[in-house]
């Protein structure tokens, strides 16, 4: 009797320890931290010292750990077998599963990533750990918290023995958490792999039809901005992109009219997008009429407050960008001033009516370089920001690492106004 008291004794001091921690790291007083860990602060550490496992989540949310690490730091050695004992009813890895599964169709995200993180913490084996991973990746994605989403997928990744339908959906997540921070070698990288290991043995089921096809857009999409990034391999980027595109093009087409699936027509429509785009730069069509056919494309969403939000909509938002790529490298085209600025407009449009982080960051970045153009001609367009704009700047600096000169450069040239 005497051990084990003095075992809960010695979890409680450890309990103690991480929450006060936690404290120190956020700067948090005690009224804050009870808000934070929904509970009095002189009941956060229970008698048993076996923390609910809602603690356990917010505790990691506050350290920046993860579960496993609060969960070592509280039980050492034990991996955190005891978690939640302390919790009213039975908490179990499926039925877990099954609220993640409705936090997703509802498109609760937050709700989701808490209980992916509960999901980690009483996962029973590896499958589980890394399927708890992939329902994370998936919160963060929806929230454009790419680089949350990237550690997640490769926690995932890093379970030894996983089925190979799991790993196949993770490693399709990697490439998309790459491309999205504009880690663009490494995301060509991920999905030549996938693209590689299909081209040795047919895709066999609908999972790995969409694998390959998003494979490909990957891929082409990469090399689409690599056209930036090299200019001088922008003739083999472009080339090489087409190529990919056209392959994401057809697969997401087949998709659509296997499955009766209106977001594989929204993918595919923005390969169709991005495919005008290349065909300029190999000069396969001509800037004006690519401009114009963009400009015609997006005729059928003027009015977007009243369009259905989806992969359809957010495939116009993307046109609207690649319109804007077309115009900044061709500045002397007629019109293309006033080319840039609908399409930019669109684009930011568009992404404030999906939440779209991606449309966001590209419809500033984009934005800012039209203004610079302007600059450079000796013409002055003030930007004038509001106060919802400005944080919505913020939250794009804090989301692309690659964006922040920019953002910096934005909120110092521009004048904010109270909206």
């Amino acid at each position: 009797m005497g051990g084990i008291m003095e075992e809960d004794s010695a979890r409680r001091d450890r309990l103690r320890r991480i929450v006060q921690l936690a404290q120190v790291y956020r700067g948090w007083t005690r009224a804050d931290a009870s808000r934070a860990l929904g509970r009095e602060f002189n009941k956060v550490v229970p008698d048993s010292g076996n923390p609910k496992l809602d603690l356990v989540v917010a505790l990691a949310e506050a350290l920046d750990w993860s579960v496993g690490e609060v969960a070592e730091a509280v039980w050492p050695g034990n991996s955190g077998k005891d978690i939640g004992q302390e919790a009213e009813g039975e908490i179990t890895f499926e039925s877990l599963d099954m609220t993640a599964r409705g936090c997703h169709r509802a498109g609760d995200w937050p709700g989701l990533i808490r209980t992916a993180l509960q999901m980690a913490a009483v996962a029973p084996d590896a499958r589980g750990r890394g399927l708890a991973a992939n329902r994370l990746a998936g919160g963060w994605d929806a929230l454009g918290r790419y680089s949350k989403a990237l550690v997640a997928v490769q926690t995932g990744l890093a379970e030894p023995g996983l089925p190979s339908d799991l790993r196949l959906m993770l490693e399709v997540n990697l490439a998309n958490a790459h491309y999205a921070l504009w880690h663009l070698v490494e995301a060509r990288a991920t999905a030549d792999s996938i693209i590689r290991r299909f081209a040795a043995a047919r895709p066999g089921n609908r999972l790995e039809d969409v694998a390959e096809a998003f494979s490909f857009y990957v891929r082409g999409s990469t090399h689409r901005r690599m056209i930036e990034s090299d200019p001088e391999g922008a003739a083999t980027h472009a080339s090489r992109a087409r190529e990919d595109l056209c392959a994401a093009l057809a697969g997401y087409t087949t998709l659509a009219e296997r499955w009766n699936d209106d977001s594989y027509l929204g993918l595919a429509n923005t390969c169709r997008g991005a495919i005008i785009e290349v065909e300029t730069v190999l000069g396969i069509r001509q800037s004006n009429s690519a401009l114009e056919a963009i400009a015609e494309g997006l005729g059928s969403v003027v009015d977007v407050a009243a369009a259905p939000a989806g992969d359809r909509l957010e495939s116009w938002g993307w046109w609207a960008i690649f319109g804007c790529n077309i115009a900044l490298r061709e500045p002397t085209a007629p019109r293309t001033q006033q080319f840039l600025a609908v399409f930019s407009n669109k684009a930011a449009e568009i992404a404030e009516r999906l939440d779209n982080w991606s449309l966001r960051e590209r419809a500033f970045t984009l934005e800012h370089l039209r203004r610079r153009k302007l600059e450079a001609q000796s013409s002055d367009e003030p930007w004038v920001l509001d106060r919802e704009e400005v944080r919505t700047i913020a939250g794009t600096m804090g989301r692309f690492p690659a964006f922040r000169d920019i953002g910096w450069n934005i909120l110092e040239s521009a004048s904010v106004v109270d909206a």
